[in-house]
């Protein structure tokens, strides 16, 4: 879980495509963009390596460089890159960077509306797939560019109410789905796209979960887009 304040648009993600399960983002433009068939998240979750949880040791959040770095280079941080893409009626101040107010309309997880104020910690930024729980399946190994990369990958990143977000904690499919029913597959498809695309593995129940919800819609397709996997030339030193 990461909280968040602050909007400027990453191109290569739009709106989640739901065939399945509806998503209640009604009129939002949130979450990245559907890729493949129906039915593509669960073959692709039923593909996912199993393995059990590494321990946490050595984690920390630098492990994954700066919070909310312009790994995109477009001048603006990650965090307002996520609030202008995922809210409505977008304010911003001193610019075009950072967002001042906006509406969570609605929040994903929990399907209630809700206003951003910037200083304000009623919304937050969520890692879909937490950094914690990608450092115990397969973080810890990587180079820290792939780690930066992960972080601030729009793929990963989602706007949502704070309130609901804390109760998620850095849990994984098996021990957290969001309570808003009409929203758990877009969520879970969204983990097996950041497991997958970054190579991370699961654990046998948190594979078992994500099968389990994923059937409930035989047609969610696997959301698509984000930053490559390797953050630009400037980050390799971290």
């Amino acid at each position: 879980m990461t909280r968040l304040r602050g909007g400027a648009v990453v191109a290569a993600v739009v709106v989640i495509a739901v065939a399945g399960c509806k998503d209640q983002r009604a009129g939002g433009s949130s979450g990245p963009a559907p890729a493949g068939g129906g039915g593509a998240a669960l073959t692709a979750a039923q593909s996912l390596t199993v393995k059990g949880r590494a321990p946490k040791t050595g984690y920390s959040r630098e492990r994954f460089g700066t919070a909310w770095a312009d790994t995109d280079s477009n001048s603006c941080d990650t965090r307002d890159d996520i609030l202008k893409r995922d809210l409505k009626e977008v304010k911003f101040t001193g610019g075009t960077c950072k967002v001042s107010y906006g509406q969570l309309d609605p929040d994903p997880y929990s399907g209630k509306d809700v206003t951003y104020r910037r200083g304000r910690s009623l919304v937050d930024i969520d890692h879909v797939v937490a950094l914690s729980d990608a450092w115990q399946k397969g973080a810890k190994y990587w180079d820290p560019s792939k780690r930066i990369a992960l972080a601030n990958d729009p793929l990963n990143l989602i706007a949502v109410d704070a309130s609901t977000n804390r109760g998620k904690g850095d849990g994984d499919t098996a021990t957290w789905i969001p309570p808003n029913k009409s929203y758990r597959c877009p969520y879970v498809a969204a983990q097996v796209a950041v497991k997958k695309k970054y190579g991370l593995w699961v654990t046998a129940a948190e594979k078992t979960a994500m099968e389990k919800v994923l059937r409930t819609c035989p047609g969610q397709k696997l959301p698509a887009g984000g930053n490559p996997t390797e953050a630009p030339a400037r980050f390799h030193a971290g």
